[in-house]
């Protein structure tokens, strides 16, 4: 085929359209949630969360949880957060909740799947139901199971630091989860526009046909894809031959575990910490997918 001729093949303009739809739709949530998330960093104090979080970590896992529904953060930016929380005296149970739950459930991630999914507000409860219970689920069992061993604490600090700006740190934290961000938009856009035009029928059907399968597949594609949580919606929206717990499981899995996030952990935490952590909120996650996408949808 010559070069003048694919850019007007069909399958092309398909996964064009399909590509520039959902960056274009995902991009205004992205550009407000990392304002937001680079505004909490630089602006409020990390003293802050200790200040409100009860002193029982049993207590403060529930509250850590719901904090993340009026704090907005970008998943790339809760790891360090949360290292700048466990660092500051906050329960290593508490901070991880947090760290799981912010991405997932603050205001612009849930505006963002209403808008994805119009007419369809269950979509929007069942994920944030789903979300606060698989984030408060892991910080229980860190509780229960955790090793402080696992957890290297890190070295690095985030929020304010004295003698600089915090209108420059605010300026620099949006430009480089913004553009961070926004790459892996990008990628998961052409990576979903890919998998919309080029995989078989077939092949969808053998997994949009079982409710696990479905599921499962839906869960490891959320992994790889990472997919900013602010921009995951209309990702999960596009996949319409899927069910609609499977895609819930997609919007569930995705902010909590995915690539870049274990990358991050690791960084941050340690190696053993990410890989325990990481392959059981996977699990937990699905599963309590499942179980609300069988009760709320």
């Amino acid at each position: 085929m010559g070069t003048g001729v694919w850019p007007a093949h069909p399958a092309v303009q398909a996964w064009r359209t399909v590509c520039v739809a959902i960056v274009v739709q995902a991009l205004p949530f992205l550009l407000l949630g990392t304002a937001l998330s680079g505004a909490i960093n630089a602006f409020v104090p990390a003293q802050a969360f200790s200040r409100i979080l009860p002193k029982r970590p049993a207590l403060a896992v529930p509250v850590a949880g719901a904090a993340g529904v009026v704090l907005p953060g970008c998943e790339c930016a809760s790891v360090p957060v949360a290292g700048s929380l466990i660092r500051r005296g906050v329960a290593p149970a508490a901070a991880l909740t947090f760290l799981l739950s912010a991405p997932a459930v603050n205001p612009v991630v849930l505006t963002a799947t209403a808008v994805a999914f119009p007419g369809d507000p269950g979509m929007v409860v069942a994920r944030l139901l789903a979300s606060l219970i698989t984030s408060a689920t892991m910080g229980w069992l860190w509780i229960r199971l955790g090793r402080e061993e696992w957890l290297r604490l890190p070295a690095h600090r985030t929020g304010h630091r004295p003698g600089h700006s915090r209108w420059e740190e605010f300026r620099l934290g949006f430009q480089h989860d913004f553009l961070h961000a926004g790459g892996f938009l990008v990628l998961g856009a052409m990576a979903a526009a890919t998998f919309n035009v080029v995989v078989p029928r077939s092949v969808l059907d053998t997994f949009s046909g079982s409710p696990w399968l479905s599921v499962l597949f839906l869960a490891g594609l959320a992994i790889v894809l990472a997919v900013c949580s602010e921009a995951d919606a209309f990702v999960a929206a596009s996949l319409s031959g899927f069910s609609p717990t499977a895609r819930l499981t997609f919007m569930v899995v995705g902010p909590m575990v995915d690539l870049k996030l274990i990358a991050l952990q690791s960084g941050t935490f340690g190696r053993a910490f990410a890989l325990r952590f990481s392959s059981t909120t996977a699990v937990v996650a699905v599963v309590c997918s499942v179980l609300t996408g069988w009760w709320v949808l």
